[in-house]
């Protein structure tokens, strides 16, 4: 089977500590469902930015292999998730002036307005990647969420616009183009993680979701189904590991067995007097680790991460708007007590998210982990384009990636398109 049938997508999640690949398609009822998915280790990305070509595109082969082998199916497109310490936001306000007033505000005045944004003057080797309209003013007339059809001389619009590194970028590309694959697409990893995990009432009431990663931490600000704010926090799992290991003196992947097995966010009582009991190497004893001290050390580490998680949240202006809290996904997130100590610091509602609640059939059952929620909102995102895509040439409009490159010689801007200001 190829993966250009109308029913299948392909989302390629390249993180710090994981490949994994994840197969969905529309069943008979127009619902989405898993296929299967294919994992591996990732031992070529730091902090979401691809540190070793031949040892990304090596572990993007095996969880190439592990999916296709057990599905019996050849894939050769992708949409594929980009992250990591290089995206970067800012807000910025733009604005036009109209010839004639006669004539209403259309969809080219608002492109216009749009692509102005793309000419901002960046730091040396990034650019931006993707403008996001947050609410337009007309005549100073403001708050206005779609001005087409309006008269006016003078359209104003506020921008969360978002930058990235053409090298990081350009990286990326190349290695899943090693791979054998073809990018279908990219897709900011924020929002697909908020699409497999979030619902409607959170997208229009207002949300932070937090994707805990193995080297970063994302934060995206959802309010009235428009993307608010975001940020990149250069800390994830692994450095909690790191302390695990360092402050324990025991080997890498003993720490992170027992952050997983027996690692707590908060210290509770029914923790005290509690030893874990570690094989010694090469005949020396067995090591005694108290699980309160293991406790210690994670929520140290993680009520750092969620101080800095809460900073970005008071500075984005959105603290007193998120009337449905926080909702934590990502691997990092499946530390015990997290949610009750992020809930305690913020003092907001919070959950844990789980990229299964937007599938339908047995398929639930296989991406059940909130590790998966990238992967799982990368297809999910792949058919919301597909489908956008459906509905322009039904309506006569040109898809064609030449046109992109037309507006913009950027390498990056060619990809605004993948990106959704909007939540559907």
């Amino acid at each position: 089977m190829e993966t250009n049938n109308t029913d299948i997508i392909v989302g390629l999640d390249i993180g710090t500590t994981k490949v994994s690949v994840i197969i969905g398609r529309k069943n008979q009822y127009n619902k989405i469902e898993i296929l299967g998915n294919g994992k591996s280790i990732s031992s070529g990305v730091s902090r979401g930015i691809v540190s070793n070509i031949d040892k990304t595109v090596a572990s993007i082969k095996l969880a190439l292999e592990e999916v296709e082998k057990k599905n019996d199916i050849e894939i050769n497109e992708v949409y594929v998730g980009i992250a990591g310490q290089h995206i970067k936001s800012l807000q910025h306000r733009g604005e036009i002036v109209r010839d004639n007033i006669e004539v209403e505000i259309g969809q080219e005045d608002i492109d216009k307005l749009k692509d102005n944004m793309f000419k901002l003057i960046t730091i040396p080797g990034e650019e931006v990647i993707h403008v996001i309209p947050q609410e337009y003013t007309v005549d100073g007339e403001d708050s206005i969420q779609d001005p087409k059809g309006m008269a006016g001389v003078k359209l104003e619009a506020n921008f969360h616009v978002i930058t990235a590194q053409v090298g990081a970028v350009r990286n990326i590309m190349r290695c899943v183009e090693k791979a054998g694959l073809i990018t279908k697409g990219l897709i900011l990893e924020p929002f697909a993680s908020a699409v497999a995990t979030l619902d409607d009432d959170e997208f229009r009431e207002g949300v932070a979701l937090v994707d805990i990663g193995g080297g970063t931490t994302d934060v995206a600000i959802f309010l009235d189904k428009i993307i608010r704010h975001t940020a990149v926090i250069p800390f994830g799992g692994n450095i909690v590991t790191k302390d695990i290991k360092t402050g324990l003196s025991i080997l890498d992947k003993q720490a992170e067995l027992l952050k997983i097995k027996f690692g707590s966010a908060m210290y509770t009582d029914d923790q005290e007097n509690v030893m874990v009991s570690i094989p010694g190497l090469r005949g020396r004893e067995p090591k005694e680790i108290a699980v309160k001290n293991l406790s210690e050390i994670i929520g140290a580490r993680m009520k750092e991460i969620i101080d800095l998680v809460y900073h970005e949240i008071k500075v984005s202006g959105y603290e007193n708007k998120l009337m449905t809290g926080i909702v934590l996904t990502g691997g990092g997130s499946q530390i015990k007590n997290l949610q009750q100590l992020v809930s305690f610091i913020t003092a907001k509602e919070t959950r844990i998210g789980y990229p299964n609640e937007h599938l339908s059939g047995e398929s639930k059952d296989l991406v059940t982990s909130p590790m998966y929620s990238t992967g799982v909102g990368l297809v999910l995102k792949g058919f919301q384009k597909r489908k956008d895509n459906n509905s322009n040439l039904t309506r006569g409009d040109s898809v064609n990636d030449t046109e992109n490159e037309q507006k913009s010689n950027s390498l990056l801007a060619k990809f605004a398109s993948f990106f959704e200001d909007e939540i559907d």
